[in-house]
């Protein structure tokens, strides 16, 4: 019998990550709300500076609902169209795990089919033809989510039933709480390596060099920067990515005794669950730090990877010591 358990952790710097419309068109058109859809852990303040941030900017903010099924039943509860205005939602995402916004409180985060199944579930009914206003637009604040296309008309449906009502999210990591700006979107570049089993900045700037050839920066400075130096200046955080996996056997004598790290890599590459489930990190298995145990007759398999995520903020053409603003009918936001 196997369990699998994924622990990521999201957005590990300081820095929060959010975005935007700061025109003032939203508000001549309605109030805007604002969805908080999650809680800070640790010294991330993620939340806690986007609710200042949209608070500063006179949207009505939202904490109560924590979910998609508590953000609809909110909107049938409250939603008035002569009053409010676009929708956002903010909710932690990245590459590789997706948005940590939960279908229901109950229920597992949202993925492509975690959502296809919960509309046709009836666990999510999706808002009434005409309960929106048609100027609305529903924005997501989720790094990385407009990558997503597929989960981006997912959403679209759980919302309007595909109504022509637009949703946006960015591409690019949207930086709020900078240390120049108050908010900018990033172009982001990653690397990996086995936690605790750096190979030094040297080996990571020409793995970088390899990966990014057309990208002329001085990586191995890069990597050791934590935060902008000066405006527009690429920075580097960095965050782990672990994953566990239990298997138990009817007899320990079963259990295999794994002599190194080449012998894990290679049974969980035997396997098409496991593999697949790497896989779709889309990080070799190599830069994964892998480490087994043994507790009667279940084995414990762990791995951890290091993310190195190199931020570049994005900048005015034609002043490049100015961020380009955050506009989110932009060419920097996906649109379905």
């Amino acid at each position: 019998m196997k369990k699998l358990c994924f622990i990521v952790c999201f957005c590990g710097a300081v820095l929060a990550f959010a975005g935007t419309d700061t025109t003032l068109q939203n508000r001549k058109k309605g109030q805007p709300l604002v969805f908080i859809a999650g809680f800070d852990e640790g010294d991330n303040r993620y939340y806690t500076n986007a609710k200042n941030y949209f608070i500063n900017q006179h949207f009505q903010v939202v904490e109560a609902a924590q979910s998609l099924a508590e953000i609809l039943v909110w909107l049938r509860l409250h939603y008035d169209a002569n009053v409010y205005g676009d929708i956002h939602i903010v909710s932690h995402s990245n590459p590789w795990r997706g948005l940590s916004l939960k279908v229901t409180s109950e229920s597992d985060r949202i993925t492509k089919a975690t959502l296809e199944d919960a509309l046709q579930q009836n666990e999510i009914v999706p808002l009434d033809k005409k309960f929106l206003r048609k100027d609305t637009k529903i924005v997501f604040h989720s790094c990385g989510l407009g990558a997503n296309r597929a989960l981006l008309q997912c959403l679209k449906k759980a919302f309007t039933n595909d109504r022509n009502i637009p949703l946006y999210a960015s591409e690019f990591f949207n930086v709020f709480g900078g240390k120049y700006a108050a908010h900018y979107l990033a172009k982001t570049y990653y690397g990996y390596y086995p936690t605790a089993h750096s190979p030094g900045p040297r080996a990571l700037a020409m793995e970088f060099q390899a990966k990014y050839p057309n990208v002329k920066v001085a990586w191995e400075t890069v990597l050791k920067t934590r935060t902008e130096q000066l405006p527009g200046d690429l920075y580097t955080y960095r965050f782990n990515i672990p994953v566990e996996w239990e298997f138990e056997f009817e007899d320990s004598a079963d259990i295999p005794n794994f002599r190194n790290t080449q012998e894990i890599i290679d049974w969980i590459s035997e396997d098409e669950n496991l593999l697949s489930t790497i896989q779709a990190f889309n990080i070799p298995i190599e830069k994964f730090r892998w480490l087994t145990k043994v507790r009667g007759n279940t084995l414990c398999i762990k791995g951890k990877t290091t993310v190195l995520c190199v931020m570049q903020p994005i900048m005015k053409q034609d002043a490049q010591h100015e961020y380009s603003p955050v506009i989110v009918n932009g060419i920097s936001y996906t649109k379905v």
